[in-house]
């Protein structure tokens, strides 16, 4: 077999994914910004879902959600958590792995007041993750709200934030031919990172 370049180079893993990140949103016809998210519980109990990039930079990546539902309570126990991104029209994924800090207020509200008027009332009206007795209880819930606010600013809920994921360990993966994958892996120590291909 012929030798390949490797096209997952060593360097600044957050400037790769800055190239990639571009590139599917060029490319994916749907919210390249989606990723799933991984929680635990304090004793190691798994969770997933998907989710929403908000911000993304040297000190780390943004999301958002209700601080009172699943995944903010594993959060609250477990500060740890795992990112994956799947481009599949490009045939790449990228794997994100660090500890979680809470975004500041200003920050939360800025882009609370950024998202449409009628995801605001969403947000401030769910019990996420909470037993719902009828879908129409959060639809008259959602109304009300409206109703109260007709005019004026929605306040941001106070359990209504954004979590930092500071990135320890990047993976990049990338589809080749006949299952003969490339993968490297960026590890950071302080403020240095050091890579390593991986056996597919």
């Amino acid at each position: 077999m012929n030798p390949e370049q490797d096209a997952i180079p060593h360097g600044d893993p957050i400037a790769l994914f800055d190239s990639w990140f571009a590139e599917a949103r060029a490319a994916e016809p749907n919210d390249a910004n989606a990723m799933a998210l991984a929680t635990a519980t304090a004793d190691g109990r798994p969770s997933v879902r998907m989710v929403l990039l908000k911000g993304h930079g040297p000190d780390g990546f943004v999301f958002y959600t209700n601080a009172r539902s699943r995944k903010g309570g594993e959060i609250a126990a477990n500060p740890h958590a795992a990112l994956l991104f799947h481009w599949k029209s490009l045939r790449r994924q990228v794997r994100i792995e660090g500890p979680l800090t809470e975004v500041t207020p200003a920050e939360a509200d800025a882009y609370f007041h950024s998202r449409p008027r009628v995801s605001q009332l969403g947000s401030a009206a769910s019990d996420q993750s909470r037993p719902l007795d009828a879908r129409q209880t959060y639809l008259d819930r959602v109304d009300a709200l409206a109703a109260r606010y007709e005019g004026e600013e929605i306040p941001r809920p106070p359990h209504w934030t954004g979590f930092r994921l500071a990135p320890e360990a990047i993976e990049f993966w990338l589809d080749r031919p006949n299952r003969l994958h490339e993968r490297r892996r960026f590890t950071r120590e302080r403020e240095r990172w050091s890579s390593t291909l991986l056996y597919p």
